[in-house]
């Protein structure tokens, strides 16, 4: 199989890509399992030198505004594309031009690509809980009207109609998942809004200090990158009829409060550790966050097949496990 991941020198990116290198296994459009014979890896910086040196990969680097790439990262015989490229929430925010030419009119060019590709390609595309807010019910179904309070979250939303009705019309194969908020994330903090949820676990165990802008009252909808590459992979696999009437739902996750967050982390790693924590509120950040839903519900989800952490505790200790080498700063 063809396969082509967007966004795929970034965190989630990179973890995909090595999933499906080290698998070698997808199910096709009809239902068989087939080897992975090419990986295209689409990002505005070329992928590591741990996935290029595969002979099965091939790196792009450029801005995925720019249609004669998007043409040459997604051939006309390509089987699947993951597309996991976007500006996030707080940059999307900011930066509104920005925001609608990657978040929806990338997403929409290569939807067109698809359409014109031999056979039904499938499509993964990473939306987002953004999708809801507002007046939310305490508990979020799938079904829920999409009220989204964010450009991002509206940009998501969009992305996920097209996709609908580009399946419905025959042109891909398409399944949108809403993604909770990642946790824990490796590396430097970025412009999501939802940042300092990796770097109030991050970066005291390393032995750092990590803001956090907004009060512990606050609960968010949480998913480890364990749970989100494997279920990603999980929805590229189900059959398409399976999907029935809507190409979209909301993965499993779990609801915590911010201060939940903190408890966790004393518990696995201590009080010092928590200590670290600097409480310092930032209104913009805060007023995003508070205008995500805290909890869903996604029997739709479990019914699927998608699997579900089993909580804060077990995030942190997976992070310590897969990116800290066992090791944390006492």
């Amino acid at each position: 199989m063809k396969v082509t991941i967007t966004g795929a020198s970034g965190f989630i990116g990179q973890k995909l890509a090595r999933r499906l290198l080290d698998s070698n296994a997808l199910v096709a459009s009809d239902g068989s399992r087939k080897p992975v014979t090419e990986l295209t890896l689409l990002d505005v910086v070329n992928a590591p030198d741990a996935l290029t040196s595969d002979a099965r990969v091939r790196s792009l680097a450029g801005d995925i505004t720019d249609e004669t790439l998007l043409a040459e990262a997604i051939p006309g015989d390509t089987d699947s594309v993951f597309h996991l490229a976007a500006i996030v929430s707080a940059g999307a925010e900011e930066d509104f031009d920005l925001g609608m030419a990657v978040n929806l009119d990338a997403t929409r060019a290569i939807l067109e690509i698809l359409r014109k590709a031999d056979g039904v390609p499938k499509m993964v595309f990473a939306s987002s809980c953004a999708a809801f807010g507002g007046d939310l019910p305490h508990i979020v179904e799938d079904m829920t009207a999409t009220t989204p309070q964010t450009s991002y979250g509206t940009q998501k939303a969009i992305g996920e109609l097209l996709v609908s009705d580009y399946s419905r019309k025959g042109f891909v194969d398409g399944r949108s998942l809403r993604f909770p908020t990642v946790v824990v994330r490796p590396g430097k903090p970025n412009k999501a809004a939802s940042t300092f949820a990796s770097s109030i676990i991050r970066e005291p165990l390393q032995g750092e200090t990590a803001v956090c802008p907004v009060a512990g009252d606050a609960r968010m909808w949480l998913a480890s990158p364990r749970s989100i590459v494997e279920n990603t992979v999980h929805a590229h696999n189900l059959a398409a009829d399976a999907w029935g009437a809507s190409r979209t739902v909301s993965l499993p996750g779990f609801s915590v409060t911010v201060a939940g967050m903190a408890k966790a982390l004393e518990s696995v790693a201590g009080p010092a550790v928590a200590g670290r924590i600097d409480w310092t509120p930032d209104p913009f950040i805060e007023k995003i966050v508070r205008g995500w839903p805290p909890e869903f519900n996604t029997k739709r989800a479990a019914a699927l097949g998608f699997s579900q952490d089993e909580g804060m505790e077990s995030v942190i200790r997976a992070f310590i496990e897969d990116e800290l080498g066992g090791t944390i700063a006492a």
